[in-house]
């Protein structure tokens, strides 16, 4: 079972950055995509970026493209969210997640909530206006 500890949330002001951070332990970590979510209060978690194993295909919901970045250290078993220009419409509890690489992973599979197996606590990250 692979167990997903999210870290690097906060509170910033609108246009600052945030960089999010998700370490895994109890599996290979190169035999798995990630992928971050969040979930605004009282609404459903939504996809926001994915990452192949080796970091080669990426994924992003539109609303972030040209802001936030993935990026995945696998000698660090770490995934990473760099999110810049933040606006308050993305204050939201952020979860990594992680899905089998054996797996089909295009971007209709990497942004299926239900395609992941594993996921973290969140952390949350509030961006004041």
């Amino acid at each position: 079972q692979v167990q997903l500890v999210e870290s690097g949330g906060g509170l910033v002001q609108a246009g600052g950055s945030l960089r999010l951070s998700c370490a895994a332990s109890g599996g290979t970590f190169e035999h798995y995509n990630m992928a971050w979510f969040n979930q605004a209060p009282g609404k459903e978690r939504d996809f926001v970026a994915a990452i192949s194993w080796d970091g080669s295909t990426l994924y992003y919901e539109d609303s972030v493209k040209g802001r936030f970045t993935i990026s995945r250290d696998n000698t660090k078993n770490t995934v990473y969210l760099q999110m810049n220009s933040l606006e308050p419409e993305d204050t939201a509890v952020y979860y990594c997640a992680q899905r089998s690489r054996y797996v089909p992973f295009a971007c209709r599979h990497a942004s299926n909530l239900g395609s992941y197996d594993s996921w973290g606590q969140g952390t949350q990250g509030t961006v004041s206006s």
